[in-house]
């Protein structure tokens, strides 16, 4: 493969694009078998159903889901914003990749009744979640740096902004992992629950930023 970067007429660019498509699809497709059958037994009333392992396996899959879906999105937006693609920018994708398809491996051990209440599984998921929300960085920052996007280089409290928005992800469950190892699993995925007040604050601040530095 040449090190030069290749535009998006290309087949290279495409085959990229659709190869890590392909990832994130088989990812998020994986998670449905962390969901064990309940025994025959569950299935004859809404309560017994409810006190199966079902519905925790079923939370664990829909935490996971949206994750990844999420991290497609995020994905398809930089994609979208990039005007050339490179062997480097390519070895980003396939690290965040990498982290994404043990998603589901992670899932199985925060959803299994067996692993569930265990310290180090909820550990493990959010050093995962985190890593490949990292390496998601990383692919915005390698194509500012190179100049590989479509738009204009964001400079200032622009790029400032962006940054926030892709760190403060990272930060919470980064942040939940010794919260976890000291105090529990429950307490540590309190903190995951600290996003939904967080990530709404974080939006309207880089909005606003990003409108105060339009000119």
């Amino acid at each position: 493969m040449s090190n030069l970067p290749f535009d998006r007429s290309t087949i290279e660019f495409g085959r990229s694009v659709s190869f890590f498509d392909a990832i994130y699809g088989f990812a998020i497709t994986l998670l449905v078998t962390n969901i064990d059958l309940p025994p025959a037994g569950s299935w004859t009333s809404i309560t017994t159903l409810w006190n199966s392992h079902f519905p925790g396996q079923l939370l664990g899959f829909v935490l996971s889901f949206v994750v990844i879906a999420i991290f497609w999105r995020v994905n398809f937006r930089f994609i979208g914003s990039m005007a050339l693609m490179s062997p480097r920018l390519i070895t980003w994708n396939i690290v965040a990749a990498f982290f994404v398809i043990l998603i589901p491996f992670t899932t199985q051990g925060t959803s299994d009744p067996g692993t569930a209440d265990l310290r180090l599984p909820t550990a493990l998921y959010a050093l995962n979640i985190a890593l490949a929300s990292l390496s998601q960085t990383a692919i915005y920052l390698s194509a500012r740096k190179h100049g590989l996007t479509q738009a204009e280089t964001d400079k200032g409290k622009r790029h400032l902004g962006q940054l926030l928005l892709f760190l403060h992800v990272p930060a919470v469950f980064l942040a939940s992992i010794p919260v976890t190892l000291l105090a529990g699993a429950v307490p540590g995925r309190l903190v995951w629950a600290t996003l939904f007040v967080i990530s709404p604050i974080t939006g309207k601040f880089v909005a606003t930023t990003v409108t105060r530095v339009t000119p």
